[in-house]
This record gives C-alpha cells, structure tokens and sequence, in this order.
C-alpha cells in the first residue's frame, strides 16, 4: 500500500491523481442536514456526477470527500459519482465536532479504543452502508482513504482527547493521513500539539479552514511545526485581488511554504454548484482561481505543488507501525 493513495474505487498509485481538491463534500445526507440545513444537503448523485464531471473537464483528477462516519457519508453514491465522472474520489472515516452527534452519544461518549477499531474497519474493511447510524453494520467495498477530526474550541475538552486519540491510534496502525476541523480556522496550534503528543508525525496532519483566519503570523507558526495547511474558501467570495484565500495563497509562496499547502473548496453549498443551479461552480477552483493567482504572479511550479504535488505526497498511506 506504501506509495499508493486509497480511493473509493480502490488504490491508485499517489502520481495518478493528477490535480486534486483536498477538502470537498460530495454526499451529504443526513436527517441532520435535512432538517436543519437545507443548503448543504447534497444527495443527488447525478447532480455530484454532473458537478464533477465539470471539473474532470477542467483538469481536476482527485476531490476528497470529507465527511467522517455518522453524518452523511454514501459509500456507495460516493462511488456512483466517481464512476460517472471519472474523478478518483477519496473518502473519510473519523469523527466531526460534538453538535454534528445529537442522539448518537457513542460518537461522543465511546472510548478511543472503540473508536479507533470502528476507523480502522472503514479503512481497511470498508465502509458501513448504513454510516454507523443504526444497529447494522453493513460493509461495503469501498474503503476509506483519511481519517478527519475536528475541534469547536482552541481548548481541547475531554470528548476531542479521545477522538484525537482514536485518529492517532488508528493513523499508527494504518498509515492512513489525517486532516482536522479548525472552527474558523482556529484552534489549529493546540491540534498539533495534541496529535503529536500521540504520536503522529506533524507532517502526516493537513489542518481545514485555515484561511478563515486572516493573520499570516497564525499561518507561519503552523506550519513552523511541520504541519500542512488547506485553504478551501475562495469561492465564498468574489474572485479578485481582494479574495482571502488568494491572498493567503500568494502571501504563503512569497514566504516559502508552498510546499505545505493544499486547497480545496469545502463546497458543501448547493448554492455554489452549477448542477444544483448555483454559482460560481467547483471547477472554478481550478479555472478562475489558478487564473487569478498566475495574475498576480505565482509561478506555475508553485500552482502545480499545492494542486498536485503536495496531496500526491500527502495523501499516500505510510508505513504503519510493526
């Protein structure tokens, strides 16, 4: 498995992914969701296939789908839209943040051994049809390729201890990366102590949202660690000169640490995909946005490592331990 990045479909060697999004939601489906936030239910497949298949037009190789088990996940949908599209999709077990879990205390009360056996099935088994939402569990063929946790806070609570444990345990015994939560994009410094106080390598952790926070010295300090940074808001805002994320993306070349960045769209918006008659789309991310940063001079080389270079690194499964 060493060298080979593990997609719904099955393991594709790490240099075949090509362009690819590291943070998206694909299927989102849920009563949650349903009921409490309608915008970001996202479960129809022909709507992911056609989204997808727009940004298959555009160059996009690989997305990875970031919903961790118990709240929305499809394996079998996910799957469905790969297929359709042609997009390797990379899907995610793990945990999200506590109010995702109302009614389903053992996300929140189960201990991380329990936990980190549910998030090595998922990865090396495969994942549960009904996403571990009822008294079955029913695996299918396709298997996890990340592990994702989250914080609410900048202070961990005992409930982020266990589930940060459990990621650990379970990246230890898989290789598996993990890639975290940060509400607003904080939160990320004591992530990484954290997950380094379990024994993960910083450089195997990609922290989301960073780029909600707009204070360069928050992201230079981050990746002083040795952790990677994923930026996934520039569609929430025009595309210009102005947008955050550009800016953050341009500052983070010009201070070096191109090498430790990825981006993606966090597009879990129906009002932001074209196949649910929204704006501006997914493949904007590789067509206005790359288009912008190349005006306002990022190198080809520096685009090319945090679309492609940089998750076919990261998202590779190491070496588990003996």
């Amino acid at each position: 498995m060493n060298g080979s990045v593990r997609t719904v479909l099955g393991d594709v060697a790490a240099d075949q992914l090509g362009l690819t999004y590291a943070h998206e939601h694909v299927i989102l489906d849920c009563p949650l969701v349903e009921d409490r936030f309608p915008d970001i239910l996202l479960n129809d497949v022909a709507a992911a296939a056609a989204e997808l298949s727009e940004c298959a037009a555009v160059g996009v190789g690989c997305v990875v789908d970031a919903m961790p088990c118990g709240v929305g996940r499809d394996p079998i949908r996910l799957a469905e839209a790969s297929r359709r599209s042609g997009v390797d999709i990379i899907a995610t077990t793990g945990l999200h943040t506590r109010k995702w879990y109302p009614g389903l205390s053992w996300a929140n009360e189960a201990d991380p051994d329990i936990l980190a056996g549910l998030f090595v099935a998922d990865l090396e088994d495969g994942i549960d049809r009904y996403d571990y939402r009822g008294p079955v569990i029913e695996r299918t063929k396709h298997r996890a390729g990340l592990i994702k946790v989250g914080t609410l806070q900048e202070k961990f609570n005992a409930r982020d201890r266990r589930v940060f444990a459990a990621a650990a345990a379970a990246h230890i015994a898989t290789g598996a990366p993990i890639l975290t939560h940060c509400e607003e994009g904080r939160g990320g410094v004591e992530q990484v102590e954290v997950i380094a106080e379990f024994g993960v390598e910083p450089n195997r952790v990609v922290l989301s949202h960073t780029d909600k926070v707009d204070d360069i010295g928050y992201h230079l300090d981050l990746v002083a660690s040795g952790v990677n940074l994923e930026y996934d808001q520039a569609l929430r805002f025009p595309i210009d000169e102005e947008n955050r994320t550009v800016r953050l993306v341009t500052e983070a070349v010009a201070a070096g640490y191109a090498g430790q960045v990825m981006v993606g769209t966090d597009g879990a918006r129906r009002s932001m995909w074209t196949a649910y008659g929204g704006t501006p789309g997914l493949a904007a991310l590789a067509t206005d946005v790359v288009a912008l940063l190349a005006r306002l001079g990022v190198d080809d080389d520096s685009v090319a490592q945090m679309l492609r270079l940089n998750p076919a690194r990261f998202f590779r499964f190491s070496e588990a331990a003996a």
